[in-house]
């Protein structure tokens, strides 16, 4: 049922199927991303990425708070949302508390569009504009790195190491932008934010492949259309790019064969199906 890929140094495990559940646990990061089905392997994430509240994507989170508890996790996880839908996430919750008879408790951080949070050490996340049906958010998760400074390069490390304790500067601090998690949009999200191309790894939908679902019909329902991707081939420097959210118009190998099809190959080598191994989707 859980689909697994390893991808530039992390590990994304879960279940993507547009309109019916999508929820994909980052082990490396501590971070799930939407819980639309709430698996026992992603229950003990500490940080939850809400991109909005379609029950396709949040419909399970009081079962993942329950599963939490059962796993031994007392402490409330933080979960990132958009702001808009923080009220009706907390109404939620206080009727199935009342149900469960124990609290259902979060540590709830809404955010707004360009809004920048920390999450742990050098570990931050900031919300970007996506654009669907109902309010919406995507998160880049990044951290600060220190490189060596050009003039440095190339010194034997005892000398590097005697600078240091010397004082000198020798360090660049630049942003890494680790993971990007992009759903339920119109491609507008990615136009409007050109960093995306640059995340090392991009989580993105692609709800519609081919002719059966033309571009109009997909942007209708704010979803992206592989046609808008290929159209932007040339943009994408992501070291893996991650397609999700598929329609159920499309078995998962066929997925594969689509996008070994049509995508131009400088983009087909960076594309990365979340797709089971199996003839069916899960469920």
């Amino acid at each position: 049922m859980i689909t697994r890929i390893s991808v530039g140094g992390l590990t994304l495990r879960g279940v993507s199927l547009g309109g019916v559940y999508t929820s994909i646990f980052c082990p490396e990061l501590n971070a799930l991303f939407d819980v639309g089905i709430s698996p026992r392997s992603s229950a003990a994430a500490d940080f939850l990425f809400v991109s909005h509240g379609h029950v396709d994507h949040v419909g399970a989170l009081s079962s993942h708070l329950g599963i939490r508890a059962l796993v031994g996790k007392q402490r409330p996880p933080k979960i990132f949302l958009p702001q808009e839908i923080e009220e009706p996430i907390k109404h939620a919750l206080e009727a199935m508390t009342v149900l469960q008879r124990y609290e259902l408790a979060i540590d709830a951080i809404p955010m707004k569009p360009g809004e920048t949070v920390p999450m742990r050490g050098d570990l931050h996340v900031r919300a970007f504009q996506t654009h669907h049906v109902v309010p919406s958010l995507g998160y880049s998760l990044a951290r600060k790195i220190k490189k060596l400074k050009d003039e440095f390069k190339g010194l034997p490390g005892f000398e590097i190491a005697e600078m240091k304790r010397a004082g000198r500067d020798l360090f660049n601090c630049i942003e890494r932008t680790e993971l990007s998690y992009c759903t339920d949009t119109l491609i507008q999200a990615l136009d409007n934010n050109p960093e995306l191309y640059k995340s090392r790894v991009l989580v993105l939908e692609c709800t519609f492949l081919d002719e059966r679902k033309p571009i109009k019909l997909a942007r209708a329902g704010c979803h992206i259309h592989l046609d808008e991707i290929i159209e932007r081939a040339e943009r994408f420097e992501n070291e893996a790019l991650v397609l999700m959210h598929f329609s159920q118009l499309y078995k998962p190998a066929e997925v594969v064969s689509i996008l070994d099809k049509r995508c131009p190959a400088q983009l087909r080598e960076r594309i990365i199906p979340f797709v089971p191994g199996t003839k069916g989707w899960p469920g």
